[in-house]
């Protein structure tokens, strides 16, 4: 900042009093000086602010931004002289130039925000005072004010070990008053330390591309953003069941009778990931960056996928190629993989290290088939690169497979990710109790920043002295509830859900845990970990009908309190719980030796999933746990569709699917169904079935969905017969409907 201007002065210039002549036209470019001022309504509750300092950069192309928002235009309008007043679309925005201040109200003439452009390239805004959210994966959890964050991304910052991997998004939430802004370029840090916030970006005369959202609810402002960079697209439904991780491989014999014990044991899982060799001894290819694959461990790889396939597995492989820039798009030709070498000391990759795209080496992979991907690394890429490599992997794999979903799971991206249902997991974290609890605030910020699919390594990646069976016990049944649902590390033998209970590290990976002996014999893991398995495949429809409506509305799957409660300033404010999807309240049990947890229960009564019993909200509680149970509670007029227990996705069960219904309040919940594979569902081919609870008469009706938010190409109607069930299981009813005419059920 320039000598002639200090933060106390700053602070006075946004709060300088503007008026002027009234200027009203929905795109306008001005010229402020030698700068120019973009202004532009992309939606009615978004304004788009461009401020180019020199009238001679220009905001870069990173392909962020959603095709509907990404052109600017119109004709340049003078802005120099004396304070002026400008509309565009509902927006009044009031500009003054010495200090450079834009002081934006909406049609009410409430005050949205207030901008300061200072003469050194940092833009300064107001912060309110709730909690501040958003801004991607890692770095200080939950409430965002306070820090001061470079931005950057990757493994490489000091709190990996329990915040997670960077992958910055630069969208920032106030919680007070539902706005936020989205810096599409240039990048830069956020400095939330102070009274006012600052953005300073890496270039300063770069020209400053924003997006200020002004919502009237929560929702609104996770619908802003899902205009601006895209809504997601939806993944395969085997992607949603728990996925089984590796590392050090064995016999082919030992490959698939692993894979066996799952299904003599009943223990649901829908797919093996296997590691690379290079980050382990003996992975399913010859060495990182490589494609071809391992004799020792497959020797005839297409078998060894078939006897997969047999047991209903799906086959997804890992998979390392870096460098600073990803060049080409898919189609393009590919002569040769870029190779893992030629590091810089300090193990980052020299600047002028491009990679082209990749994806032809992936295609014999394709045709032996490999169902998915875990594109790893990448660190050094920058933010377009990483975007474009989630990219590649959603549309490489419709090269060859046009009509079938895609699962890849990333260690990096950007911006836009979610419209190439990209999963995100949060990298090389340690097996510490803190770990697990920061990853609460981790889950919701990157939801909250428009990535909905996302997971974590259950148990932590390196295990250290706090790795216990009781600590991978709660992990896996906080994963129960996110996105992805997937156990991976070190000693990845005790990952697994019998690990803790056999006692059979295997390949010791990691030299500074020496576990003793009797540790790794607990019997009461095992146990714990198929309850949450069989209740992870039971809750798949509700889940399932979650990630519809993320990719409808850009609402997350797993959700800040303040999504629902925003009048609420506890729920707001709480960082230790949060809804998985509208109506489940998740509490996980983030501490050794734990025998109760308190809970937050917002308005309303809440029903204890576990027992029936209920408790009044706006309040918090005090909930007794042992080691099997994680505390939820669900929301009352909830009505919870809960499948029979299966042992993977596609297997069919003649059991009818439960609805429970929690009493209280009138409840309506939408069932979506489609085929869970193909695409075919952007062309209305799925089902839709109303359910509505009227509490007054007892009474549960259930319709198909007609008219103009009924499918344009629905699936058939599906004969069935419902369990109707209360909370608490005090009462029951079968409901049979033949999805063609309401059906309705007292209780």
């Amino acid at each position: 900042m320039s000598a002639g201007i200090t933060r106390r002065s700053m602070l006075r210039g946004l709060g300088v009093s503007l008026g002027g002549a009234l200027i009203d036209q929905r795109v306008m470019a001005g010229d402020v000086g030698a700068a120019e001022l973009h202004l532009a309504t992309p939606a009615p509750d978004i304004l788009r602010i461009v401020f180019n300092p020199t009238g001679a950069s220009r905001t870069a192309d990173d392909g962020a931004l959603d095709r509907a928002v990404g052109a600017l235009s119109g004709p340049p309008i003078s802005l120099a002289g004396a304070a002026k007043t400008v509309r565009c679309g509902q927006f009044r925005v009031e500009i003054a130039n010495d200090p450079r201040v834009l002081q934006v109200t909406d049609s009410a003439g409430q005050l949205v925000q207030k901008l300061l452009f200072a003469t050194d390239g940092s833009l300064s805004f107001n912060l309110g005072t709730g909690p501040l959210l958003g801004l991607g994966q890692g770095g200080p959890q939950f409430d965002r004010r306070g820090s001061f964050d470079r931005m950057d991304s990757g493994q490489r910052e000091r709190d990996l070990a329990t915040n997670g991997a960077r992958v910055p998004i630069p969208w920032l939430i106030g919680t007070q008053g539902n706005w936020a802004l989205f810096i599409h370029s240039p990048r830069g840090a956020f400095d939330l330390s102070g009274t006012a916030g600052r953005f300073l970006p890496d270039a300063a005369s770069s020209a400053i591309d924003i997006f200020l959202v002004n919502g009237d609810s929560p929702a609104a402002v996770m619908r802003a953003l899902a205009r601006i960079t895209g809504l997601p697209e939806m993944p395969p439904l085997w992607s949603f069941g728990y996925q089984q991780s590796h590392r050090t491989l064995g016999t082919p014999e030992e490959v698939l009778s692993e894979a066996r014990r799952f299904r003599r044991s009943r223990l649901p899982c829908d797919a093996m990931i296997y590691l690379g060799t290079g980050f382990c001894p003996n992975g399913w290819n010859t060495n990182n960056g490589e494609f071809t694959w391992n004799a020792r461990v497959f020797p005839d790889p297409a078998r060894a996928i078939a006897q997969l396939h047999a047991e209903k597995f799906k086959v997804v492989l890992h998979v390392v190629v870096e460098g600073r820039k990803m060049t080409g798009r898919v189609g393009d030709p590919c002569t040769a993989p870029p190779l893992p070498s030629g590091r810089l000391p300090d193990g980052s990759w020299p600047p002028d290290r491009e990679v082209a795209c990749y994806w032809p080496f992936h295609e014999p992979l394709v045709d032996l088939g490999v169902d998915g991907w875990w594109p790893d690394q990448g660190d050094d890429f920058d933010a377009p690169s990483r975007l474009a490599r989630n990219r590649m992997y959603f549309e490489g794999q419709q090269l060859y497979r046009p009509n079938r979903r895609v699962f890849a799971l990333h260690r990096n991206g950007f911006a836009g990710m979610q419209r190439f249902a990209a999963f995100l997991w949060s990298g090389d974290v340690e097996s510490r109790w803190q770990t697990l609890a920061t990853h609460i605030g981790v889950a919701i910020n990157t939801g909250l920043s428009g990535i909905p699919y996302w997971g974590t390594d259950i148990g932590g990646f390196v295990p250290t002295d706090e790795y216990s069976g009781e600590l991978f016990a709660r992990w896996f049944q906080f994963a129960a509830f996110t996105p992805l649902f997937r156990s991976h590390g070190r000693d990845w033998r005790m990952h697994t859900p019998w690990g803790w209970s056999d006692g059979e590290r295997g390949v010791p990976e990691t030299k500074q845990w020496h576990p003793d002996a009797a540790s790794l014999k607990d019997p009461r893991i095992e146990p714990i970990c198929r309850r949450y398995l069989e209740l992870r495949y039971r809750l798949l429809p509700y889940l399932y009908c979650a990630v519809r409506e993320s990719c409808v509305t850009g609402m997350p799957i797993l959700r800040a309190l303040w999504l629902h409660y925003p009048d609420d300033p506890a729920s707001v404010a709480r960082a230790d719980q949060y809804l998985y999807g509208r109506d489940l309240l998740v509490a996980p049990v983030v501490a050794q030796g734990v025998t109760q947890r308190r809970i937050y229960l917002p308005r309303g009564r809440w029903y204890d999933f576990w027992t029936g019993q209920t408790s009044a909200g706006g309040r918090e509680i005090a909930r007794p746990v042992d080691l099997a149970t994680l505390p939820l509670y669900v929301r009352a007029g909830s009505i919870l569709p809960l499948a029979p227990v299966k042992q993977h996705t596609g297997e069919n069960s003649p059991e009818p699917v439960e609805l429970r219904i929690h009493p209280g309040a009138d409840g309506q919940f939408l069932l979506y169904e489609d085929d869970g594979a193909t695409f075919d569902y952007r062309r209305g081919r799925y089902r839709l079935t109303e359910l509505r609870w009227d509490d007054a008469k007892r009474k549960l009706t259930v319709n198909p969905v007609t008219g103009d938010s009924a499918p344009t190409d629905p699936l058939p109607p599906m004969p069935c017969r419902f369990n109707v069930t209360t909370a608490g299981g005090h009462r029951h009813a079968e409901l049979h409907f033949d999805g063609r005419r309401s059906a309705t059920v007292t209780l």
